[in-house]
């Protein structure tokens, strides 16, 4: 994050573009965190401020990865179409799409990359994809900068125990997952 927040500062009245740029490239490649760019734009323009160009990039990420996607999808072997939960996806449009997509991005645990390509693969408008991003983001992304936020402004000690704390749940992720393997 480090990286990110000097690239940010060093790019003097193109910061905010350049934060854009990576928000796109971030929800393009679908497994890179945006927390680390929210952090960035926290850092170098404030709250406030970080949140509305984060909120930018995001969608427009979002917007960008959508359009990507489904002109991608167009390229799947129909083999790929035939699964009964893709071809439910695929059906969807209008209404049904909105609340499929906004609900998604409601829950904050699911990658924006799968609620990106569940939408491209749905029938869904552009129209109707960004305005159910615009709405779904917010709460999310508001969340996380508020979380980003606190951990910025914690002591060394609290730093260390999430780091911890983390590093624990994902070994015990890793092992369950190898024992359910076995």
């Amino acid at each position: 994050m480090h990286f990110i927040s000097e690239a940010l500062a060093s790019s003097g009245p193109l910061s905010i573009v350049v934060s854009i740029i990576l928000n796109i490239l971030i929800s393009v490649l679908g497994f890179i965190p945006s927390v680390f760019i929210t952090a960035a734009n926290i850092t170098v323009f404030g709250f406030h401020k970080g949140l509305i160009v984060s909120y930018i990039g995001e969608i427009t990420g979002a917007a960008v990865s959508f359009w990507l996607y489904r002109r991608g999808i167009q390229a799947l072997p129909p083999k790929f179409m035939k699964n009964r939960w893709i071809m439910r996806l695929h059906e969807s449009q209008g209404y049904p799409a909105f609340w499929m997509i906004l609900l998604l991005r409601l829950l904050p645990f699911i990658p924006s990359a799968v609620i990106n390509l569940a939408a491209a693969l749905s029938r869904s408008s552009l129209m109707i994809f960004l305005i159910a991003t615009l709405i779904g983001k917010l709460p999310a992304l508001l969340i996380e900068a508020y979380s980003v936020t606190q951990v910025l402004q914690a002591s060394g000690k609290v730093k260390i125990g999430l780091v911890l704390l983390i590093s624990i749940i994902a070994v015990l992720y890793y092992v369950r997952k190898i024992r359910i393997k076995n």
